[in-house]
């Protein structure tokens, strides 16, 4: 009688008949998570001003949430495996709404700071538990196209949805509304999460909590992402910031060590090693580095130097939020199934990288329809097209018990992405700016001269930086076309005796979902 190696636990679970109502609300939570990154930047001066904020610690306001989101990830992914997803889902869509009421009503600097630190802390809760249920979820490839095509144009744009939406709130109600608006989003999903979500049997993983695994893993990514926002404020050179980098290093080398001796690792490093996973976690945190310097560049640039109002600055994203959009569902839903992860990726990352290029030549009196538009467009397009094949392939081929930190992994490259993006193209762009202004400030002799000098320094310093996320695009590119080496739809092995291929990493090839490697076909052994 012959006997084969098992088949996936991923592949083998059955459909839940309610995944797409569940794909909803999952939805809905991570539009929520993601416009939170974005919509507290436009309420914040508002916000200094109402409590009294001074400036040495406005920027906590955003570093509070970031250090316990990015420092919780991996725990969060991992409870969701021991816990169960669908119980980490609904505790962290409580809790963050809880978080958020607490935080609109603040009365001083603390309560406030607090609300975002919690925020952050259910927030990493949340997300890997999103993700990780549509991983167990939906098993079709032609399904799992669509959902995670839909999940993806969510997670690429809505940071510019949240753009608009803190600038509408800000201008017409008050900024404590960017805090409460999270509270009927997050009612809404974790009641419908509750009725309809049904978690396959035997996804869980049960293994005791690695402890060692979850302070190293805190402190290390903690430090990480402080240093990058210490690096903001006080300089790359500052004994503080290189502390931090230090010690984040020294702690994330002893995770790794950790997690390759304990029997039941916080992070199997199996989950990394697997080169189409490790490329997806290390080109989309390259990616996020260029598009939250956009954000961030683009922001300045509408509202200082063409003096756009915050709800004008907001619309005036939506070109980028049409183009990624229209990339996840449009393009990289429909061919996900039909060619290979790369060469989705691949293009899509040289695409934003165009559009990217464009602005870099912004000058103070560019035209928004001949240039921003044109560039937003293509950049949305890229973004979208990349993202989704990425979202997918991130946690396929994962056993499901190891779903929940897979998840964990996409979130924690893409935060620790958009503080690295912040911190680095921020200090490039200040180091052109002031150059420029040095360079030039003998051409300067009258008010209107200093104005406009000030206006194209500042611009200057944004194309210099823009520059830099261009080669970071091209970059991440690169990666994708090199590592990302899992074929289209069938192009792996064969049945054996009725059975699927299998990999010796315990991943499925040839199932007719993606998972075949173009490269190597490979046949499983038949003992007799």
């Amino acid at each position: 009688m012959s006997k084969t190696s098992p088949p996936s636990p991923m592949s083998a679970l059955t459909p839940d008949p309610s995944r797409w109502r569940a794909l909803v609300f999952i939805a809905l939570a991570q539009l929520m998570v993601v416009l939170d990154a974005t919509i507290v930047n436009i309420a914040l001066p508002s916000a200094q001003v109402d409590l009294g904020i001074s400036d040495g610690n406005r920027q906590w306001v955003i570093t509070a949430y970031a250090l316990a989101f990015g420092g919780l990830l991996l725990f969060g992914g991992r409870i969701a495996d021991l816990w169960g997803r669908k119980r980490t889902f609904v505790v962290g869509l409580l809790g963050f709404a809880a978080a958020s009421a607490l935080g609109g009503a603040a009365t001083g600097e603390a309560m406030l700071l607090g609300s975002r630190a919690l925020q952050g802390a259910f927030g990493a809760l949340l997300a890997p538990a999103a993700l990780s249920l549509l991983a167990v979820m939906f098993t079709d490839g032609k399904e799992r196209a669509k959902a995670f095509g839909i999940y993806g144009a969510i997670a690429g744009g809505g940071g510019a949805v949240g753009l608009i939406l803190g600038g509408v709130l800000t201008e017409y109600l008050d900024w404590r509304w960017t805090f409460f608006v999270n509270i009927p989003f997050a009612v809404v999903a974790a009641v419908g999460a509750y009725l309809v979500i049904r978690e396959p049997a035997g996804s869980r993983n049960r293994s005791p909590l690695d402890i060692p695994g979850v302070v190293l893993s805190t402190l290390g990514l903690v430090s990480l992402v402080y240093g990058f926002t210490r690096a903001e404020s006080d300089g790359w050179s500052d004994t503080g910031t290189i502390g931090m980098f230090l010690a984040s290093a020294v702690l994330l080398a002893a995770f790794l060590a950790v997690e390759a001796r304990v029997k039941s690792p916080l992070l199997p490093l199996r989950v990394l090693t697997d080169r189409n996973r490790g490329g997806v976690y290390l080109s989309l945190g390259l990616a996020v580095i260029a598009m939250f310097g956009l954000f961030l560049f683009l922001t300045y640039y509408l509202q200082i130097v063409k003096g756009f109002s915050p709800v004008e600055t907001g619309f005036a994203f939506l070109p980028m939020i049409v183009g990624m959009i229209t990339g996840s569902t449009q393009i990289g839903a429909r061919l996900m199934t039909r060619v290979a992860p790369r060469l989705l990726m691949g293009p899509g990352f040289l695409a934003a990288g165009a559009g990217m290029l464009l602005l870099t030549q912004l000058e103070v009196g560019s035209s928004y329809a001949g240039l921003i538009l044109p560039a937003q467009l293509l950049l949305g397009l890229g973004m979208g097209t990349a993202f989704m094949p990425a979202m997918s392939l991130a946690t396929h081929g994962v056993e499901a018990r190891d779903a929940g930190v897979a998840s964990a992994m996409v979130n924690t490259s893409q935060q620790v992405g958009g503080a690295i993006g912040t911190a680095l193209l921020n200090t490039i762009a200040a180091s052109a700016t002031t150059a420029y202004l040095t360079d030039h400030a003998a051409t300067a002799t009258s008010p209107g001269a200093v104005k406009l000098l000030q206006l194209q320094s500042m611009v200057e310093g944004y194309t210099a930086a823009i520059w830099w996320a261009v080669g970071i695009l091209l970059v991440s590119a690169a990666i994708a076309f090199t590592f990302v080496n899992t074929g289209r739809p069938g192009a792996g092995s064969r049945p054996v005796d009725g059975a699927e291929g299998v990999s010796g990493s315990g991943s499925v090839t040839g199932s007719g979902d993606g998972s075949g490697d173009a490269d190597e076909v490979r046949i499983p052994v038949v003992a007799h």
